[in-house]
């Protein structure tokens, strides 16, 4: 029988401390903590000359699993036809689907212009 390891700080198995310190944790535990839990990296590189804004860049980078960013509600790859093959065999009906609606709103206006 085993018990359930000790949580850490983090909600992982060990704490920072034991990962740097060169405790028990190694790589894979730690990319498997990052992934399960996932990490923000968010910053803002702004370059101005004599109070004018030349450049703004604003970094917002998310690293996490694929099921922890469903979790979050980040799904966007599922939707982008160049990623998901699924998206592809979508696009042609939902396209079909809007350009219908479009030219039946379409003859519905001219059919009130005419009449």
């Amino acid at each position: 029988m085993t018990s359930p390891a000790p949580r850490g700080a983090y909600g992982g198995g060990s704490s920072l401390s034991e990962i740097g310190g060169g405790g028990s944790a190694n790589l894979a535990d730690i990319l498997e903590r990052v992934l399960d839990k996932g990490v923000v990296i968010a910053g803002d590189i702004q370059v101005n000359l004599l109070d004018i804004e030349l450049l703004t860049i604003k970094i917002r980078l998310l690293v996490a699993s694929v099921d922890k960013a469903k979790e979050m509600g980040i799904d966007w790859w599922e939707q982008d036809p160049s990623l998901s093959s699924g998206a592809r065999t979508r696009e042609p009906a939902e396209e079909i689907e809007r350009l219908r609606d479009r030219v039946a709103a379409l003859e519905s206006r001219r059919k009130e212009e005419t009449s």
